[in-house]
C-alpha cells in the first residue's frame, strides 16, 4: 500500500494528497501568494484515517517543497498551523 504524498499544481494553486488503493484519502490545498509564498488554506482527511499521520505527512511534504523552491509557507489552515507550532524543525519555511 503506497501512502506517498503526491503534489498537483494547477496554475496559481495546488494540493498535496495521499491516495490509498486509488482513492484520495487526504488532501491539503494551497494557493500561491506571489512568486515566493504559498498559503495552506485547507486540510482534509477522510473519516477512518484519523491518527494515521496523513495530515502531518502532507505538511512535511509542503515543507520539503518550500525548501526545494526556496519559498515560504503561510499556514492559514488551523491544522497546518498546529503542526508548525508543534514541529520547530519545520519553522524555517514560515
Amino acid at each position: 500500500m503506497n501512502e506517498e504524498v503526491q503534489l498537483e499544481i494547477n496554475d496559481r494553486k495546488g494540493f498535496f494528497h495521499i491516495d490509498v488503493n486509488g482513492k484520495t484519502e487526504s488532501k491539503m490545498t494551497f494557493v500561491f501568494a506571489g512568486p515566493d509564498k504559498i498559503i495552506i488554506d485547507h486540510t482534509e482527511v477522510n473519516e477512518g484515517n484519523n491518527g494515521k499521520g496523513y495530515g502531518k505527512k502532507m505538511v512535511a511534504k509542503a515543507v520539503e517543497f518550500a525548501r526545494e523552491k526556496n519559498i515560504k509557507i503561510i499556514p492559514l489552515c488551523p491544522f497546518a498551523k498546529k503542526v508548525f507550532d508543534k514541529t520547530p524543525e519545520f519553522r524555517d519555511v514560515l
